[in-house]
């Protein structure tokens, strides 16, 4: 009996011809056949260079609280804890959902990342919170270096429009986890507020007025049904131009989220806001009651803002109802603020002189029926 090194032997350096030596050497050949990372399907140099590519505009989101450089294991933020008595901090997490398949569709990246952005900032905006940093996850099969770059433009913009830094993420490239040209995003945001400052909705009651503020269209949520509606049951090309709409549908419907950040914070340090409700998933009949005392319900005027044609085209086409519609859209109102009624003409006053569209849409009332939400 003798052995046969694979790897040393001289004999082996060169292809023998047949025989059992022969098959020895083609089975090495492939015991030590040179398969990378990058070969499984992980570029780490690519990603590495398309956030290098980004680093500039990713410290111009830094505030003055961010503390080391970009790249590190981990990220640090100091608040600047004298300008708070009793200081709490608030978090939130959130993605973008379906609207990622027609970013997918139409080749338009920037606009999701705004909507990253904006879906964990004006959560943390209901309790009176103002957005310190944020951090996202991005996660595909192979990654593509144009799409990396308009999501994360995006995020950036995002945070510039919400005030908050973006100080980390998570970059993952998972070969055969995703279909081509796919990926999912997934943010995350730490904000700041005083607690005797906080809103929680406790201090409504029956008679404080109801402001809306209006959303840029759909938001982030709904597009299951927006694509199983306009584009699998009545075939609409997202390239058609409707005469409601004025644009071409995917433009449309990916329009981004909008920030509110900037112009509530501004209204929260002028008067006080009892109660704060994002309109997103669930809609009005969902949303709203999460901020409302038991005791409390609103009556809401349906007629008392314009309705983005969107809403009615999808309406139309799905042949829903109201009940439906307010069930799962935001309607046009992306963001329902309760004050006492004394201080409604210059809650609406700021916010207008901020940019935002502002309506006076209901009122709280006593709750007497099982529902919370009236739809006049």
């Amino acid at each position: 009996m003798f052995a046969i090194s694979l790897t040393k032997s001289p004999l082996l350096s060169m292809p023998p011809e047949g025989g059992k030596i022969g098959e020895l050497w083609k089975l090495e050949q492939r015991m030590t056949e040179k398969i990378t990372y990058k070969d499984a399907g992980v570029d780490i140099e690519l990603a590495d260079r398309v956030i290098g590519s980004l680093s500039e505009r990713i410290k111009s989101t830094f505030r003055p609280e961010v503390i080391g450089k970009m790249g590190g294991f981990a990220a640090m933020f100091r608040p600047e804890w004298s300008r708070y008595q009793d200081p709490v901090l608030v978090s939130a997490t959130d993605g973008v959902g379906t609207k990622l398949k027609l970013a997918f569709l139409t080749g338009i990246h920037d606009s999701v990342g705004i909507d990253l952005v904006a879906m964990n900032v004006n959560d943390l905006l209901v309790i009176g919170a103002e957005p310190l940093f944020f951090l996202d996850y991005f996660a595909t099969g192979a990654l593509r270096e144009e799409t990396i770059t308009a999501v994360v433009s995006g995020i950036v913009e995002g945070c510039k429009q919400a005030g908050c830094s973006l100080i980390g993420g998570e970059t993952a490239e998972m070969p055969d986890f995703y279909a081509p040209g796919e990926y999912d995003l997934a943010g995350f945001c730490v904000g700041i507020v005083d607690r005797a400052r906080a809103i929680d909705g406790t201090g409504i009651q029956a008679g404080d007025t109801i402001l809306g503020v209006a959303s840029s269209g759909l938001h982030s949520n709904g597009y299951s049904l927006v694509r199983r509606v306009l584009l699998e049951h009545k075939k609409y090309s997202l390239d058609s131009v409707f005469p409601d709409l004025g644009k071409p549908l995917g433009e449309v419907l990916l329009t981004p989220t909008r920030i509110y950040v900037k112009s509530v914070l501004k209204l929260c340090s002028e008067i006080p806001v009892k109660g704060m409700a994002h309109i997103t998933g669930g809609g009005f009949i969902g949303n709203i009651p999460r901020v409302l005392p038991e005791s409390c319900a609103v009556r809401i005027r349906r007629r008392s803002w314009e309705i983005p044609p969107v809403f009615r085209m999808i309406q139309r086409d799905a042949s829903l109802d109201d009940e439906d519609m307010y069930l799962t859209f935001n309607m046009g109102i992306g963001m329902v603020i309760v004050v006492n009624p004394g201080d409604a003409d210059k809650a609406a006053d700021s916010l207008k002189s901020m940019g935002e569209r502002v309506s006076l849409i209901g009122e709280v009332v006593a709750r007497t029926g099982e529902s919370p939400v009236i739809l006049e």
